[in-house]
């Protein structure tokens, strides 16, 4: 992975170089390969994961229904954001479809530089923030046509 990858990331563009020395240390390289689980929904919530290249689905199992995708998160998003929230658990599957590279940050410690650094703190925040809620938009749209799908499956089967 290249040593300027924080430069090419939305995360962190525009950061001063003090900024980007106090979040370098906290950010790890993680490469997951293709159909490999990154975590399952219910496992405790420890990483935020920002990917770099590939790609990982977000998979959500409802209680009354198989797993629906309901993401599919390429280069430049984030995922595993319950970890960054102080969410104890995950809430949904994150499963890499290809060799994906990833920079991978302890939600614990994410937190912890927010308090003890809050202008950079809230820099970082605000821009998760971005890319969460543009994902969601995306999502909505997706969980829309997949309940189309189910409801005329039903109603053709009655």
């Amino acid at each position: 992975m290249s040593k300027d990858i924080f430069d090419q990331l939305a995360l962190f563009k525009d950061l001063s170089s003090e900024q980007i020395a106090l979040l370098k240390p906290l950010f790890m390289p993680c490469d997951c390969y293709g159909d490999s689980t990154l975590f399952e929904q219910g496992d405790p919530a420890e990483h935020l994961y920002l990917v770099v290249t590939g790609e990982v689905v977000i998979r959500h199992k409802p209680e009354d229904g198989p797993p629906i995708t309901v993401a599919r998160v390429k280069a430049g998003g984030v995922v595993g954001w319950s970890a960054a929230l102080g969410n104890r658990r995950y809430t949904s599957a994150g499963v890499c479809t290809r060799y994906t590279q990833m920079l991978r940050v302890r939600g614990e410690d994410l937190r912890e530089l927010c308090e003890l650094h809050p202008e950079t703190g809230i820099l970082i925040l605000e821009r998760l923030a971005e890319i969460i809620a543009e994902r969601l938009r995306h999502t909505h749209k997706q969980v829309v046509e997949i309940l189309k799908e189910g409801l005329g499956n039903h109603l053709q089967s009655q």
